[in-house]
């Protein structure tokens, strides 16, 4: 009979995931890393990164008697969504699919069956972004890739247009101890030459304050005409330091899937429910959406 972590990776492969990985619970790498960057005050306010840091630094926490880290990434749209007249935003978006913290814990709760079908008495907790987990630092230690430069969690041979999961399980699953993380970036800049505000301070180092994915998403004041000039065509998040990696297999790649930015403008809220609701728009909402195209437009 085929090994539980096989039949996982199987399981992975046939529902989409592009890559998945085994770790155990415990301190993941560049926790410290971490910890400094909050002590920098490089986080832009966001207080939620600062709650249940003994959770960050030891995922067992999330589920008593955890063994077993699955990893998982799940490729998101390698061109970029676009209105009609011009404007963009960010791939992981994906306005014309539901949101993903929705579909990919749909997709976890498939494998956590199969692992209950295998070990009856496990117990398991499935973790899509909101939990208070170091992602990329648990995705880097199971194997799945390497942190780059721009802070992301590279796949080589696949890039970084992917959503992160983890499935946090009782079960005990073998996999093989893994090899040190190497830097295949090298002497490679691209990322931080092209960040359009200077968020990417140097390799390894975000200023999230600086950055547009903060600025247009989690931040609540309006943009100002000057960020709008240097926000471009894209009104929700910012690809740029993925755009240019050497990693990505496609560059600024565009498909027209959105409504004019004059229709999102006269959208009133329960239109915006009814199309965007369940969508990654949410989580801005439409008066912060809408601000953020004024401002783009302001800028061209």
């Amino acid at each position: 009979m085929p090994s539980i972590d096989s039949l996982v990776v199987e399981k992975a492969k046939s529902l989409g995931f592009v890559a998945f990985g085994f770790t155990a619970p415990g301190r993941p790498p560049h926790f410290e890393r971490f910890t400094a960057w909050l002590e920098d005050g490089k986080d832009a306010g966001m207080a939620w990164l600062r709650r249940n840091l003994d959770i960050r630094e030891n995922p067992s926490k999330m589920l008593r008697n955890c063994r077993t880290v699955i990893s998982l990434a799940y490729p998101y749209p390698a061109r970029k969504p676009e209105t009609i007249d011009g404007f963009s935003v960010a791939r992981y978006a994906n306005p014309v699919q539901e949101d993903y913290h929705t579909r990919l814990r749909r997709l976890c709760g498939e494998l956590v069956s199969l692992i209950k079908e295998n070990d009856p008495g496990s117990r398991n907790r499935i973790c899509v972004d909101s939990a208070p987990l170091l992602e990329r630092s648990i995705a880097a230690a199971a194997g799945i890739g390497f942190i780059g430069k721009n802070n992301l969690l590279i796949i080589p041979g696949y890039g970084s247009y992917f959503y992160l999961a983890e499935i946090l399980t009782t079960a005990a699953i073998p996999f093989p101890p893994l090899a040190s993380d190497t830097d295949p970036c090298g002497s490679c800049s691209l990322c931080l030459d092209s960040c359009p505000t200077g968020a990417l301070e140097k390799p390894f180092l975000l200023n999230a304050s600086r950055c547009l994915s903060y600025l247009t998403v989690e931040h609540e004041e309006s943009l100002t005409t000057d960020l709008g000039a240097i926000m471009g065509n894209c009104f929700f998040g910012c690809d740029r330091c993925q755009e240019v990696c050497p990693f990505n297999r496609e560059g600024d790649t565009s498909i027209v899937v959105l409504p004019s930015t004059d229709a999102l403008l006269n959208m009133d809220e329960e239109n915006f429910e009814r199309d965007f609701g369940r969508t990654a728009f949410a989580r801005a909402g439409l008066k912060k959406l809408k601000a953020n195209i004024r401002a783009a437009r302001k800028g061209r």
